[in-house]
């Protein structure tokens, strides 16, 4: 799925995922772009098969981001969508200390205060 120049990829391991499940997830991880306006790709891979003996799922989200390397996140629950919401969390906490980190590095324009 592609709309706004961000690419968002879905892949699924030993299980499937209908449209619906894909429509879901695909809103709930595209929130992540109000916090990053350079996000070039999102991909997010669902384990069906995580843990045999839980049912839980794993879902993994990793965000390229331009002059940023990949972010990565996971969360586990036997919901997949609750897992991905987890999961988007994670992502954004990153992407939020980037950002802070990175306009901690700007010079102050203002002029020199002494």
């Amino acid at each position: 799925m592609e709309t706004s120049g961000v690419q968002v990829k879905f892949s699924a391991r030993h299980g499937h995922l209908d449209e619906t499940e894909r429509h879901r997830l695909d809103e709930k991880v595209r929130k992540l772009l109000h916090f990053h306006d350079r996000i070039e790709m999102i991909e997010v891979t669902v384990d069906f098969g995580q843990n045999p003996h839980t049912k839980e799922k794993r879902v993994e989200i990793l965000v390229n981001a331009e002059h940023k390397h990949d972010i990565v996140a996971h969360a586990d629950h036997e919901e997949v969508l609750s897992a991905c919401e987890a999961a988007v969390e994670k992502v954004k906490q990153q992407l939020v200390k980037y950002k802070e980190k990175m306009s901690d590095r700007r010079p102050n324009h203002r002029g020199a205060e002494s």
